[in-house]
C-alpha cells in the first residue's frame, strides 16, 4: 500500500490523532484501569476486522496507541519502490475506527500530551557504524536500515527510540556528535521551547521553525523540537 504524503495525512482531519516522526500517535485519558482494557479490547476487535493493530502502551490514566505500516510503498525519483515503515491508508482508516470507539465509550482524546522521541547521530560513515549500533540498542543488526533506505536503527519491537544518522564531513571530536529529537504535535512546539527557555535554555537557530527549531542547554548540548509542518517561508 502506498505511503501518504504529509499533505494528504494533514487532510484527513484526524482530529485525535498527531502525525509524530514515522507513524500517526494517539493518547487517550482513562478513569481507571479496567476502562483502559476494555477500551484496548474494542480497539482489538476493530483491528480484527481490518487486518490491522495499533502499537498500545498503558498506564496509569492513559492509553496510547501509534498507528504504522511496516509494508508501505515509497517510489524514489527513478520510479523505484521501496517497503518502508510509514503511515498507509490503513492507518488512516483505523484512526477513524478508534476515534468512533472513543466517542462510543466516552473516552477522552489528549493530543497536546504525546510526543516521541528520536536519536540523531553526526557521521560520516553512517553504513560503518549503523552495524554496532544496531547490535548494542537492539541485540542484533537485523534492526540496521529496517523499514527505512537509509542506514537507520529501527527496532521493530519499538523498545528503544530509532536511531537515524545524519551526514556530516569528516570531524575530530571534541564535537557534539549526538542530539535528540523531540517530536510533539505543532500546537503545543512553541509551549515546548518556551518552557524549555523558561528553565534556562537558548534558542540557538530557529530559522526552520516550525519544521524544527534547535535549542541548547547551559553546557551547549543541543536538541531539536520537530514537527510535521514546513519551515516558515522568510521574506
Amino acid at each position: 500500500m502506498d505511503m501518504l504524503t504529509g499533505e494528504q495525512i494533514a487532510e484527513t482531519n484526524l482530529t485525535d490523532w498527531r502525525k509524530l516522526g514515522q507513524g500517526l500517535h494517539a493518547r487517550y485519558v482513562v478513569a481507571d484501569f479496567g476502562t483502559g482494557v476494555r477500551f484496548v479490547a474494542a480497539v482489538g476487535e476493530a483491528g480484527d476486522v481490518l487486518g490491522h493493530h495499533p502499537r498500545v502502551t498503558m498506564g496509569d490514566g492513559y492509553v496510547d496507541f501509534k498507528l504504522v505500516s511496516d509494508d508501505a510503498v515509497y517510489r524514489d525519483d527513478e520510479g523505484t519502490e521501496h517497503v518502508v515503515e510509514w503511515v498507509t491508508q490503513q492507518d488512516v482508516d483505523l484512526a477513524r475506527r478508534i476515534t468512533e470507539i472513543a466517542a462510543e465509550q466516552a473516552v477522552d482524546a489528549d493530543p497536546s500530551s504525546i510526543n516521541t522521541i528520536e536519536l540523531a547521530l553526526d557521521t560520516a560513515h553512517a553504513a560503518t557504524i549503523a552495524p554496532v549500533w544496531a547490535a548494542l540498542l537492539t541485540g542484533s543488526t537485523e534492526a540496521r536500515g529496517r523499514g527505512t533506505i537509509g542506514d537507520d536503527v529501527r527496532d521493530a519491537t519499538g523498545r528503544v527510540p530509532i536511531l537515524w544518522f545524519q551526514d556530516t564531513d569528516e570531524h575530530e571530536t571534541p564535537r557534539q556528535r549526538f542530539h535528540i529529537d523531540v517530536w510533539v504535535p505543532p500546537e503545543v512546539a512553541e509551549q515546548r521551547i518556551t518552557a524549555a527557555v523558561t528553565a534556562g535554555a537558548i534558542v540557538v537557530d530557529d530559522s526552520h521553525a516550525p519544521s524544527y527549531t534547535v535549542i541548547s542547554d547551559q553546557d551547549g548540548n543541543k536538541a531539536c523540537v520537530c514537527t510535521t509542518l514546513p519551515a516558515a517561508q522568510k521574506r
